[in-house]
């Protein structure tokens, strides 16, 4: 599933759809399929890749699917496209629950241990949107300029 990404110019021409039956999807997975799609578009284009823009997206890719994992009791589909806004980030998981901020500091102010994911997400993205599935679950969409 992960290994799965298109370009709009990949639609266009060859019509391309996903198929077959979703499998779990690792962090490191989505990274991979994000910096490939990513690649592709930018020697098909002939375009230099910011590899701090690359970088971004490459966060949001493996927060969206870590979150996915611990809090969406897994991720039931990914996708990634390399739209004209920058790429598209798509992570669906099984739970209805919609992601929140945590404050970072328990009740006696100390630090706590992870709940950054959701705002590094909504800092570094273009656009994000989340979406119920109608079989339950949720989508949630990230965009990410590229420029």
């Amino acid at each position: 599933m992960c290994e799965q990404h298109r370009t709009d110019s990949a639609l266009e021409r060859h019509g391309a759809e996903r198929s077959g039956q979703p499998r779990s999807c690792k962090p490191a997975e989505a990274r991979r399929a994000v910096e490939r799609a990513v690649t592709e578009r930018c020697r098909a284009t002939h375009t230099h890749c910011d590899p701090e823009a690359l970088g971004d997206a490459l966060l949001v890719a493996s927060e969206l699917t870590t979150n996915a994992i611990l809090h969406g009791g897994g991720v039931t589909d990914f996708r990634v496209e390399v739209v004209a806004a920058g790429v598209r980030v798509s992570v669906s998981d099984r739970s209805d629950r919609l992601p929140v901020a945590r404050d970072p500091a328990d009740l006696r102010r100390r630090q706590r241990v992870g709940g950054h994911g959701w705002p590094i997400v909504c800092r570094l993205a273009r656009d994000v949107r989340v979406s119920e599935l109608p079989t339950g679950g949720k989508c949630i969409t990230a965009v990410v300029a590229l420029d």
